[in-house]
């Protein structure tokens, strides 16, 4: 019975060193240019199409086919208005599942230190979205992401085999990732209502956006090295963060750009990722990622 209990604690800790011994490497390996985004603000991957998002002289998501070597315009562009009125005016992510309800963030600025924020999360149907082509008829629901300390960046995850929004800070102290409870968040007035905010954990400044890599196990951070500028990729393990409260780093990736990264997605495999930034040149790059 010991020789057992042995076997299997061992077979558990090799097990457990197999998940998160990962190494990660990123290569750039083309830029482009694509224009009409104004500073674009992310990039979300859904079923062969990229969805780039960005505010223009109003909030907008503009729809593209992902070939090996470059970016296809479809033709399809939403505009986040209702009744004519800009309302999702700088979009800050999008938590779509293809399962649960659709939400995207507006970080708002309210002065020009960046000291004051509004952060607004809006339940919206995605199907409606991009068939109509504006937030008419389809904004579901409005809510104040008040449990945030600085901006808000939603992004579906799992733990322990189910589904929660993600999003997370900007600034440079108190940052969390915050877990919501998607069906509650879809109902909410405001995120601090009982319920909504179920779990969260320290991480590090200056998180512009969120990717959730199911098959690693792995959220990366998608952050800048210093407010506004330069690119920085945090690979952590979201299961041990959760359970130590405190974000729990595979490893961090820094390159030589200089401007604002925003944004990062897969692609349709684990080795190719698109980064997107708020320049007005060389805005979209193509990633190698090797594991």
């Amino acid at each position: 019975m010991k020789t057992l209990i042995l076997i299997t604690a061992c077979l558990a800790g090799l097990l457990s060193l197999h998940k998160t011994d990962v190494d990660v490497s990123l290569t750039l390996t083309q830029s482009t240019t694509i224009d009409s985004l104004g500073a674009c603000q992310g990039v979300s991957y859904q079923q062969g199409k990229a969805y780039l998002y960005g505010d223009r002289e109003v909030g907008m998501i503009r729809t593209y086919n992902v070939g090996q070597t470059g970016l296809t315009y479809t033709g399809q562009e939403v505009k986040l208005t209702e009744g004519g009125k800009d309302v999702i005016n700088h979009p800050t992510g999008i938590a779509y599942n293809g399962k649960g309800p659709t939400f995207i963030g507006n970080s708002i600025r309210l002065n020009p230190e960046g000291t004051k924020w509004r952060a607004v999360i809006y339940c919206v149907n995605w199907e409606g979205l991009l068939r109509t082509q504006t937030l008419d008829g389809n904004l579901l629901n409005t809510i104040e992401d008040d449990a945030c300390i600085q901006g808000t960046r939603p992004e579906y995850v799992q733990y322990n085999n189910k589904w929660y929004v993600a999003t997370a800070d900007y600034g440079d102290k108190g940052n969390e990732v915050r877990f919501y409870d998607p069906e509650k968040l879809a109902k909410a007035k405001k995120t601090s209502e009982p319920g909504v905010v179920v779990r969260k954990f320290t991480c590090t400044p200056w998180v512009q956006n969120l990717h959730w890599i199911p098959s690693k196990g792995l959220l990366v951070l998608i952050q800048n090295q210093i407010q506004g500028r330069k690119w920085r990729f945090t690979f952590i393990d979201l299961k041990k963060s959760v359970e130590s409260g405190q974000q729990q780093v595979i490893k961090v990736i820094d390159t030589d750009k200089a401007d604002e990264l925003e944004g990062f997605a897969l692609l349709n495999s684990q080795t190719a990722g698109l980064a997107v930034t708020s320049s007005t040149t060389d805005n979209v790059h193509f990633v190698n990622v090797s594991w």
